[in-house]
């Protein structure tokens, strides 16, 4: 896997790419607020034909994966005044796990403590995979983080922060410096190479909270972010009518030095037609 300078870029591009710096913030804020009847059907069929705990998740990262991999532009970072395209369509997932849990489980103890950290797990290649296969990956990454503790990403996270606070934002920079802007890989030194890729998805539903923005993380050089929200009752239009239905809301930050509005468009669309019809678009349950 590798990193390559985008060509031919538009003038908006170029003038993007040198207009921000930090602390200013290139992030742009969206909202996507989706019917999820025919989401969630499809997920428990999924699960039914595959055993495999197919959540919506799940399918909120494989139809973003889709939804970048429609317009290949955007899965780039910023650096230096170029735009860095990545060869694949990577998901980061994040996972809540608690402190002590691994040696908890070792000596057949419930696990107590709500230490609660944040790990995750990149899907690479997520837009080529399918629902079930997303489903099972992060499933099996998630028990060896909780049966063998934490993985290369949460270690390097862990090691920064054992770090005193003036050093920390600087060796995170640093890292993130000549992982992506010389292209160094520092996978020996601890580091995993580009460790967040493409894509976060975050659940933040399972703590009650309908809608909700997470943060463009410097470091990540990650350029979509999205927040999937609690499902809820409400009023929808159907045929003319107005109906109960589930919906879901989405929270999407992205970075506005690599995609703009057009970009945002392209890929919400997409998005949503997976949603509105799963079967149409990626499949039948089994099979995607």
């Amino acid at each position: 896997m590798s990193f390559h300078p985008a060509k031919r870029l538009p003038a908006w591009r170029k003038l993007a790419l040198e207009t921000w710096r930090m602390p200013s913030s290139p992030a742009a804020y969206g909202a996507l607020d989706l019917d999820c009847e025919a989401a969630l059907a499809w997920c428990a069929r999924a699960r039914e034909a595959s055993g495999e705990k197919v959540t919506l998740t799940h399918l909120v990262g494989k139809a973003a994966a889709v939804a970048m991999a429609s317009a290949p532009e955007t899965n780039a970072f910023a650096s230096y005044g170029r735009l860095m395209l990545r060869d694949t369509v990577d998901v980061f997932f994040q996972i809540a796990f608690f402190d002590g849990e691994a040696k908890a489980a070792d000596r057949g103890e419930r696990e107590t403590r709500r230490d609660a950290n944040l790990a995750g797990a990149k899907i690479a290649r997520a837009d080529r995979k399918s629902v079930v296969d997303v489903a099972r990956e992060l499933r099996e990454r998630a028990q060896t983080i909780r049966v063998r503790g934490p993985d290369a990403t949460v270690r390097a996270t862990k090691m920064m922060a054992s770090l005193p606070g003036p050093l920390r934002s600087a060796a995170a920079r640093f890292g993130a410096f000549l992982s992506f802007d010389l292209g160094w890989n520092l996978t020996r030194a601890g580091i995993p190479y580009d460790p967040f890729g493409s894509c976060m998805v975050t659940n933040v539903g399972v703590f009650g909270i309908e809608m909700a923005w997470a943060p463009l993380i410097p470091y990540a050089r990650t350029p979509v972010c999205i927040t999937l929200g609690a499902i809820r009752t409400a009023p929808s239009v159907v045929a003319g009518a107005i109906v109960a239905r589930k919906r879901v809301s989405l929270g999407v930050v992205f970075d506005h030095r690599v995609m703009d509005g057009y970009h945002a468009g392209v890929m919400a669309r997409r998005f949503q037609e997976i949603f509105a019809d799963p079967d149409g678009a990626l499949g039948s349950s089994a099979m995607s």
